[in-house]
């Protein structure tokens, strides 16, 4: 691929992010964190549907209210209100965007990938999101409404 056909494709590529709508979210009780947007890519229409077989990127921007020397993410599945675990590669928030020690009165982007599982059933439910500080209080708590679909 030529330079100039790769310049096209990341200018396409960038128009694509600029117009694409936030996720909508509900906070879940953000103790020592503020959460300023969340997208989740490809996620052109609400609630997102997430296919079976691939992964999605996830971006929480977000700002702490305390200092922290680690994060933790937890995910759960909420369906028909019982939390089920969603595992996700990396746990670890500071190998996921976040310079750590995480800093009072920062701003931070918390990035990594949700895979979606081939065996997954095909449902709706409401994917909350936590990170967590070295205390175990959440930096940030989201809830959004996805469909899992083949």
């Amino acid at each position: 691929m030529d330079f100039h056909a790769a310049s096209i494709i990341v200018l396409f590529s960038l128009i694509a992010l600029t117009c694409a709508e936030p996720v909508k979210f509900a906070d879940c009780g953000s103790d020592v964190g503020k959460v300023v947007i969340v997208d989740i890519q490809p996620c052109p229409k609400q609630p997102c549907e997430l296919h079976k077989g691939q992964a999605y990127a996830v971006n929480v921007t977000f700002n702490s209210a305390v200092e922290s020397q680690t994060s933790k993410a937890i995910v759960h599945g909420v369906i028909a209100g019982v939390p089920i675990p969603f595992p996700i590669p990396i746990e670890d928030g500071c190998k996921s965007g976040i310079e750590c020690p995480i800093q009072k009165a920062q701003s931070y982007h918390y990035v990594t990938q949700l895979p979606v599982k081939s065996e997954y059933p095909s449902i709706k439910l409401v994917v909350e999101w936590e990170l967590r500080d070295d205390t175990g209080k959440d930096l940030f708590c989201i809830k959004s409404p996805v469909q899992i679909v083949s």
